[in-house]
Parts: structure tokens; sequence; C-alpha cells
């Protein structure tokens, strides 16, 4: 470990090296936003994400409709004529009536106080479309049916991004969720338009988590969490390099901690990924970086079944992890560790539950988290999918600065990666 200080599995490393200055600011940070353009009594077609969750044609969920109405608003205000689309589900390229749109129009229509005209065309740019397109007046919205009805749509076919094309003469995209995806209603689509830019949602987006990656306020403290290493390799090496202190829980931490050479029992392990764990080590200390994993484990004989079963739990050092049991969520003493590192950050990532959350015993420890991310005065940004899920479940949702509501695309973006959906809108 060389000239690193060791305690129990906390390791902290002398600052023998700084990273050099911070680095420019993505180039997805200075994209063409709501605010640069002017649409009166233009066609805006703009790409939302109304991936909503029904149960017998009602939308259970309506977060995301939610989210969109700044955009959609602005754009009505300005007299735009907005023609909204996005998918639902995978009907894979088949009009599959359950996964049809119309109810979002419904509901979207109680949301804005005016009509939204739902054009049913399987083929999404079809005679309804058309029509409804050709009546519009100035702040009339139109929304198409389901992009995935078409089976171009996931390949970023040509033909389907022309005919999107054809109906606006601004594209506007405002849904994050799928922004790491190159689709025609995202991608493929802005090549045949004039004026493409990105909505306040997408802004949003890329401001928080952006700024928190390339130009965070220090000390920056990334939290990382779920269950397999190998969803969050490229993650994992690419914030030791950009944040002071990286945590790291949820099952992946069971493969760090064999790969110390801990007993583990029956946790979830990836055998495939105890040298690049090693590896992550020696980048924190060659960095001199902090890497705190867990000193202690809630541990159970089994995994609950059903998942929200009652379970008898103990909690063990993880230096005493017994054989026959399973670690299913960080200990008492973690969850204070973790969250005594959080009370000095200025920005605080997190991304992935600390344990089976879903359970009510074992979500002590990811409540432990977000009750310190509630309290402290950080910026703090949760990443989509999982953690996003957690945090509204367990009732923090309106303490945490920024909620990503995209969890590949904000994977993505914390791993460095440039997503297609943001770089195809015109720079200002």
């Amino acid at each position: 470990m060389g000239p690193g200080h060791r305690t129990g599995t906390v390791f902290v490393f002398s600052n023998r090296s700084t990273l050099s200055a911070k680095k420019a600011a993505s180039s997805m940070l200075n994209k063409k936003s709501d605010d640069d353009i002017y649409g009166k009594g233009k066609k805006v077609l703009v790409r939302c994400d109304f991936n909503v969750p029904l149960k017998e044609g009602k939308i259970t969920d309506e977060n995301r409709l939610v989210a969109a109405l700044p955009t959609i608003k602005k754009l009505i205000g300005d007299g735009g004529r907005v023609i909204l689309c996005s998918h639902l589900g995978k009907p894979k390229g088949e009009p599959k009536p359950e996964l049809s749109l119309a109810p979002v129009a419904v509901r979207l229509s109680e949301l804005l106080g005016q009509e939204v005209k739902f054009a049913a065309d399987p083929e999404v740019v079809g005679p309804n479309a058309k029509a409804a397109v050709d009546g519009m007046k100035d702040g009339d919205v139109v929304l198409l049916e389901n992009t995935r009805y078409r089976a171009e749509e996931t390949k970023n076919g040509e033909a389907f991004s022309k005919d999107l094309a054809s109906l606006c003469e601004i594209y506007v995209d405002d849904a994050f969720g799928t922004a790491h995806r190159a689709h025609c209603s995202n991608v493929g689509v802005t090549q045949y338009v004039s004026e493409a830019a990105v909505g306040y949602l997408m802004q949003k987006e890329i401001d928080f988590l952006g700024n928190a990656v390339n130009n965070p306020v220090r000390p920056f403290v990334a939290i990382l969490g779920g269950a397999k290493v190998a969803d969050k390799l490229n993650v994992i090496s690419n914030l030791l390099e950009k944040c002071d202190t990286l945590i790291i829980g949820g099952g992946m931490a069971f493969t760090f901690l064999k790969a110390q050479g801990k007993e583990i029992g029956k946790s979830l392990v990836d055998d495939t990924k105890l040298e690049y764990c090693r590896e992550m080590v020696e980048k924190a200390e060659k960095l001199g970086k902090k890497l705190l994993l867990p000193v202690d484990a809630a541990v159970a004989v089994s995994f609950p079944n059903p998942i929200d079963a009652p379970i008898d739990i103990q909690y063990v050092s993880v230096d005493a992890i017994p054989a026959d049991t399973m670690g299913l969520d960080i200990g008492t003493e973690t969850a204070k560790l973790y969250a005594d590192a959080v009370k000095s950050a200025k920005t605080v990532v997190w991304n992935g539950p600390m344990g089976v959350f879903e359970n009510p015993v074992l979500a002590k420890g990811t409540i432990a988290v977000a009750e310190a991310l509630a309290e402290t005065e950080a910026t703090t940004i949760i990443g989509g999918g999982d953690s996003a899920a957690a945090v509204n479940q367990l009732g923090f949702g309106d303490k945490m600065s920024h909620i990503s509501t995209g969890g590949g695309a904000s994977l993505e973006f914390l791993e460095g990666k440039e997503l297609p959906g943001v770089a195809a809108a015109n720079d200002r």
C-alpha cells in the first residue's frame, strides 16, 4: 500500500500528487437551449421522455410528464406550434395498443389546460399526424404516436428521421433518459432540421451532472452502490480522477472486500473483477484520494423471498462475516463513516443504493446515506435508476439538489462519455 494509512477497510492516502488544473467543461455544456430559440409561428418538434408506467391504461407515475411541462409551456408561450414525440416501453417496431401514447395526450391536456391533439398513426408520421400539423395554429400542441412503433427508431434509420424532420422547422430534445442512445427521434432527425436545441430538463441535467464531474466545488464526494462492479467499471475509474473521496457500497462492495483478502461468505461477488478492484485501490493511492469501503455489514443466511419479506439479520465486522451468510446492506458503523464523509462535502454525486433497499430491514444503509445528503449544504446530485427510486420512495426527493431522470444516461455521463442525444444539438 506504500505510504497509505490503513484503518479497517478505509484507505486514506497521502496527497502526493494532485490532479492537473480543472478540466475545461465538456462540449456538452455549451448547447443551444430553449432560451436561444424563438418559435413564434414555427413548427417545433420536441422529443420528450413520456416513458411512463401504465396500469390498465392509466398512468401510475406522472413525474416525467410534469418534468416536461416547463419546456412545453415556454414554447406555447412563444407562440410556437408544438409537436411532441416520445417512446413508451419496448414495442419493438410493432404498433402495440397497450403501449400507445393516447393516455399521455389525455393527461397532458389536463396538465396544460389546453387540448393536446393525439395523432394516432401506427407509422407515427402518417395521415393523422400530417393533417394535425397542417391545421395547427400558434400555441397548439400535437402528440405523435410511440416512436418505437417504427422499427427504424432504435436503428437511427434515415427514412424515419426524415419523416420526423418533415413536420418541423425547429427541433428540441428534452429527453435525457434516452440521450445515451442514438435513435431517429433524438439524433437522426437533427441532420435534417435547420435548428436543434436542448430543452430545459435536458439543460438542467447537463448543467448539474456536467459541472459536478468537470468543475465541482470541492470537496467532491462520489458515492457508488448497486449490485455489480461490472456495471460501473468505467464510472469508478473516471470518478476516482475527478473526486476527492469515493465511497463504495451496495453488493459490489463485497468484490472489493474479497480483493482485500476478506472472507465474504455467500455475498455477491464477481471473481473476474478482483484484480480490477485492487487496481482501483492502487489508483486511489497514486492520485491521493480517499477510497472508503464498508467496515461492517448486515448479513443474513439467505436473500429475502419475496424481496420485502421479513428477514433476520445481524451486524458483523467485515473481518468476521460468517461463511454461511451473505451481506445485504452496509452496517451501522459504515453508515456513520459514510455520513461523516458527506458532512464536509460541497458536491456529492450518488449512484446506486447501499443495500437491498426494497426491504425495510435492509434499507437502513441507504436511508442513512439519504439522510446525510438531505442534511448537508452541499450540491447533491442523484444518478437515475435505483438510487433515484430509493430517494423518492424513502421520502428524500425534495431534499436533493437534482435527481437525474436518466439512469443509463447519467451513468454514461459519469463515465466521461459523450452522449449522442446531447452532442447532436447545435452549439451556441
